[in-house]
Order: C-alpha cells, then sequence, then structure tokens
C-alpha cells in the first residue's frame, strides 16, 4: 500500500501577523464598499456640471471652483417665476 494515501492531511497553518488585515476585511471593506457608490455619483456630477460650464458655456475653468459661481445657478434654475 502507498503510505501517502493512508497519512491524513494536515491543515493549513495560519500565519501569526498584524491584525491589521483582519480588522481592514471586517471593518474597512464593507464601509468602503458602501460609500464607493455615492462616491463616484458626487465626482460624476461635478465632472458633468464643470464640462457643461466650461463646454457648453465657454467660461473659464477657474469659475467653475467658486462657490458664487454654483449659487448663482441654483438661483436661476430656483427662482420664483
Amino acid at each position: 500500500m502507498d503510505k501517502k494515501a493512508a497519512t491524513p492531511q494536515s491543515k493549513p497553518v495560519k500565519k501569526k501577523g498584524s491584525s491589521f488585515g483582519r480588522g481592514w476585511r471586517r471593518y474597512g471593506w464593507p464601509i468602503l464598499r458602501h460609500a464607493i457608490v455615492p462616491l463616484v455619483c458626487v465626482l460624476a456630477l461635478f465632472a458633468g456640471m464643470s464640462a457643461g460650464y466650461v463646454v457648453l458655456g465657454d467660461k473659464p475653468f477657474s469659475d467653475v471652483l467658486e462657490w458664487n459661481t454654483w449659487k448663482h445657478m441654483f438661483d436661476l434654475i430656483f427662482a420664483e417665476t
């Protein structure tokens, strides 16, 4: 008989290391997974509004980063008629 087939296989030995990997998998990954969709949506909204303002509106990109520009646009869109 073959000795290798008769001996039980040993379980893989876990390496003792930092607990950072376990904590990251347990807490960090679910938070990142749930936060990535809203983050991508906000980035896409900003990119779309910036592209529309610069390309369609023929305005300088430096105006995109000013708060007064977006306040003026909000006032134009939601103004009482």
